[in-house]
């Protein structure tokens, strides 16, 4: 890979006047999607927001300070995390995810042990660039039904209202805005979305959506609470398997964030200190009562729309979410911004990650005059963006489930290697 134009590549600082507020937007964009894990799981949203914030920052350090990724709530644990507490209790969900980050060590030593030149015969350029593809893809119905349905999922012109406004100014301080002002249009954005909501309620009480009612009622300050983790055979195997899905989708969010930036993460740092990094963090997280951690798309999707690389930035964004855990009422402040809002963003977001890998297919010279290059791209694209699943039963009313990027990324290796480069 070539490195991209940064205007911050991984070692750079930028100064405090711009360090702060870049690393704040990063907050905004993780948020939504790790609070709403632990709301959906019954787990602690302090929990979440400590362990993300440190999480970010164990895998900063293994790493070796060279990958600006941020760690924030994984969604592909919800099932294992909603089963395992319910049949066991939260104590045996926390055991199942520090068994988990084990074996994302075990993984990591082996291909710290195997070398890296079967990766590279798995993953050529068709592969990686139509997983980019479906990695960003796959979040585009969540962005549209974030922009465009209510609280209830009914359709709203309200909601797209805001969410188009959002966007627009996005893009306006994206294209068009010189100097600093130009590598934090989703800070931009974000404000002008959030203003435009309240002014909109203010003129037509009917569509207030800023609700200060839990801001109020939040405590200043708080505490995560340390959790003992237990052990069962059951809760082990589940979160292992589910881990196998995660570990595919680890895999495609380095490949991805390694072409936004320019650099090849797999090879250095490389991808057995990748996994270990989130190995130890989702680990770490199930001892205060967190959920498994897991790279982050919307944080991807900021360095590509920024050009801002640095790891300074990231690891800012991760002191300010560990900061936000022990502030309760300023958490509730950030929960206050309207989904429309992050729904507008989200709509550039996304489709940037997307549009990232197109740019590796064409930048790689990939041919689709190819039968086999184009048989593998479209499997890729179908089952990532189709919604595909595997699943079987486990035992004791779990199941094991692979979908999405996650299958779409094993398809494509395997069809990879089983289909002939060379055909009649």
């Amino acid at each position: 890979m070539n490195e991209r134009d940064g205007i911050y590549m991984p070692a750079d600082k930028p100064p405090l006047t711009r360090w702060i507020p870049l690393s704040i937007q990063h907050v905004f964009a993780m948020f939504g999607a790790t609070v709403l894990v632990p709301i959906l799981t019954g787990l602690s949203v302090t929990s979440a927001l400590f362990t993300a914030g440190t999480g970010t920052l164990i895998y900063i350090l293994i790493t070796g300070a060279k990958v600006p990724a941020f760690l924030g709530s994984s969604f592909a644990f919800i099932p294992a995390l909603i089963g395992i507490s319910a049949s066991y209790g939260v104590p045996y969900a926390m055991g199942g995810a520090v068994a988990a980050g084990i074996f994302y060590g075990i993984v990591s030593a082996i291909i710290r042990a195997a070398g890296l030149g079967w990766i590279k015969r798995a993953l050529p350029p068709v592969v990686i660039g139509s997983v980019i593809i479906v990695i960003g893809l796959n979040l585009a119905p969540t962005a549209m039904g974030m922009a465009m349905n209510d609280g209830s999922g009914n359709y709203s012109l309200v909601f797209l209202s805001i969410a188009v406004v959002t966007l627009a100014v996005t893009v306006i301080a994206n294209i068009f805005l010189k100097g600093f002002f130009s590598i934090i249009p989703i800070l931009i954005g974000l404000v002008s979305g959030y203003v435009f909501t309240l002014v909109m309620g203010s003129i037509f009480p009917a569509y207030a959506l800023v609700d200060f009612s839990g801001v109020a009622a939040a405590n200043w300050f708080g505490t995560p609470q340390f959790q003992v983790p237990k052990f069962n055979i059951v809760a082990i195997v589940t979160f292992v398997v589910v881990s196998l899905a995660t570990m595919a989708e680890h895999l495609g969010d380095t490949i991805t964030l390694g072409n936004v930036v320019g650099k090849d993460f797999t090879t250095n740092p490389g991808l057995h200190r990748t996994l270990a990094g989130d190995g130890v963090a989702t680990a770490w997280a199930a001892f205060w009562g967190g959920p498994p951690n897991t790279t982050y798309g919307e944080n991807i999707g900021v360095m590509a729309i920024t050009r801002v690389y640095s790891v300074w930035v990231i690891g800012g964004a991760a002191v300010v979410a560990t900061f936000l855990s022990f502030f309760p009422k300023f958490g509730a402040l950030i929960q206050t911004i309207p989904t429309p809002v992050i729904g507008g963003i989200s709509m550039l977001l996304f489709g940037i990650i997307a549009s990232s890998g197109l740019r590796n297919l064409v930048e790689s010279g990939v041919d689709y005059k190819d039968k086999r290059n184009l048989t593998i791209s479209s499997v890729i694209l179908v089952v990532g963006i189709g919604g595909g699943l595997v699943a079987f039963p486990l035992g004791s009313g779990l199941e094991f489930q692979m979908g999405g990027v996650a299958l779409a990324t094993l398809l494509g290796i395997l069809l990879n290697l089983v289909i002939p480069k060379t055909l009649p």
